[in-house]
């Protein structure tokens, strides 16, 4: 059994030395120290040896057992350093290569507009409210004057989660909570910024889009103060020469109500294509506040009024760049940001 261990150390030991990659050493290792190794099947034999000779061979197979595992750890510590220096020559990087250029990121055209937005109400005194774009039913429809049997909930098709909780149509909501939580004090000056959900989709809607409602409540605001201010938002985001004009319409959280056109870019208000020669364009809605509306969230219509309105980002930003189609805003084409 002497002679057997010896054999099978000098025969591991010159198979070691054709071993190639870390694979080849572990079938080596398997071969020789595994549980069906050579070893363990020389091990077995043992039982025949006389009491005497078994510690003898004992001793002999754990010293072969030693160098065989020292061996191999030598050899894949070898076997390591050499695949790591392949790998470094393979990855060699030539410092003297001209650099690359990184392009850099510019802001998306609709944050661009939302930014000029808010900076011109801003100037006027106006503070940013925000709020949850996941909302309760009563902020969303019952406190804005439309009860759940009401037919203007017909003309927002909404994400409901469940029977009371639903995403945002509007930004509406931040106009109500912030009366709530102001409430006696006055004035209240916000725009209300963010994301709005409705199930729209086609070239002029998105299923999710982005609006700024604007709100005012103070003593003695009038329409002429609503004009005026909405006057001055067109002409500083499309130029002085644009003009606006007023139509009667119907929201149920203001009354009167308006939607709002401003005059033609392309033809100056004469009439063209682009305004279906009408020679205005229709931008945004407005009114003043409901009685109702300013009731249901603690203040007195005979002591104070307000204005309130609502534009579309995406609106903004097709007028402003002239774009015909709402999708390319979300199509992330770089060769269309790029333009800005």
């Amino acid at each position: 059994m002497r002679e057997q261990l010896e054999q099978m150390r000098l025969a591991a030991v010159n198979e070691l030395k054709l071993i190639a990659d870390l694979e080849q050493l572990e079938q080596l290792r398997v071969k020789y120290l595994g549980k069906k190794g050579e070893l363990t099947q020389v091990l077995r034999g043992m039982g025949k040896l006389s009491p005497e000779e078994r510690p003898v061979i004992g001793q002999l197979a754990n010293q072969v057992k030693e160098q065989l595992e020292a061996a191999l750890r030598s050899k894949g510590e070898d076997l390591e350093k050499a695949a790591q220096q392949e790998k470094l020559k393979a990855e060699e990087i030539d410092v003297t290569l001209p650099g690359r250029k990184f392009n850099s990121g510019t802001r998306h055209p609709l944050y661009q507009v939302l930014d000029e937005i808010e900076d011109i109400f801003r100037n006027m005194g106006f503070t940013i409210a925000e709020g949850s774009e996941i909302e309760l039913d009563y902020y969303n429809f019952e406190a804005l004057n439309i009860p759940k049997d009401h037919p203007a909930r017909d003309m927002q098709d909404s994400f409901y989660i469940t029977e009371e909780v639903l995403l945002r149509t509007h930004t509406s909501p931040v106009q109500v909570r912030t009366m709530e939580k102001k409430h006696p004090q006055l004035p209240i000056k916000i725009i209300a910024p963010g994301k709005v959900y409705r199930r729209d989709d086609d070239a002029t809607h998105s299923p999710m889009f982005h609006q700024v409602e604007g709100l005012l409540i103070d003593k003695n605001v009038t329409f002429g103060d609503l004009k005026g201010t909405l006057l001055t938002f067109v002409k500083r985001m499309f130029g002085q020469d644009r003009r606006i004009r007023l139509r009667p319409s119907y929201f149920p959280f203001t009354e009167p109500s308006a939607e709002m056109d401003i005059s033609c870019g392309v033809c100056g208000g004469s009439g063209c294509r682009a305004c279906s020669n009408t020679g205005w364009l229709e931008i945004l809605g407005s009114g003043l506040v409901h009685p109702k509306v300013l009731e249901m969230s603690g203040y007195d219509p005979q002591e104070v009024t307000g204005f309130a309105f609502g534009i579309g980002v995406e609106r903004i930003a097709m007028l402003k760049y002239d774009i015909d189609d709402l999708r390319v805003l979300f199509d992330n084409d770089l060769r269309f940001l790029q333009q800005f």
